[in-house]
């Protein structure tokens, strides 16, 4: 169900991740772990935007085998939020991935008026995660 393509020494746990998945599609995830500057890039090249951030989501074509994206997190920004925030490193990858899979179904935090926020909340409180996501993204 989530073909993991990690580039970095960091260790992801799939358990977790997959659990997420199949209680919000059938579909198919690729899942790219990379570091700052390769994000960078790729937020560069594809959003214009020349910064390094936590995570980017790639839908596919909507066709019916194929899968639904791919989500790209950074596990530099992983591991410096775990830290800042006091929770594990799986914690801060599950959330981000959260966040990027919810953009894959077609979810918009800055155009659904409030639903991709109320979704992260029901993913987060049904799988025992820390809340420090909801908190970040209703500063914004």
């Amino acid at each position: 169900m989530i073909d993991l393509d990690n580039r970095t020494s960091g260790e992801i746990e799939l358990a977790l991740l997959e659990k997420i998945t199949e209680s919000v599609t059938q579909k198919d995830i690729e899942v790219v772990v990379c570091d700052d500057a390769t994000i960078r890039e790729i937020n560069r090249q594809y959003r214009q935007k020349d910064s390094a951030t936590d995570v980017l989501s790639f839908p596919f074509e909507p066709m019916e085998h194929a899968p639904l994206g791919t989500v790209v997190i950074s596990f530099d920004k992983v591991a410096a939020k775990a830290a800042e925030l006091g929770h594990t490193q799986n914690q801060e990858f599950a959330l981000l991935y959260i966040h990027g899979l919810l953009h894959l179904l077609g979810f918009d935090h800055e155009k659904d008026g409030g639903q991709m926020r109320q979704k992260e909340r029901e993913l987060i409180e049904r799988f025992g995660l820390p809340q420090s996501l909801i908190v970040r993204t209703e500063t914004k």
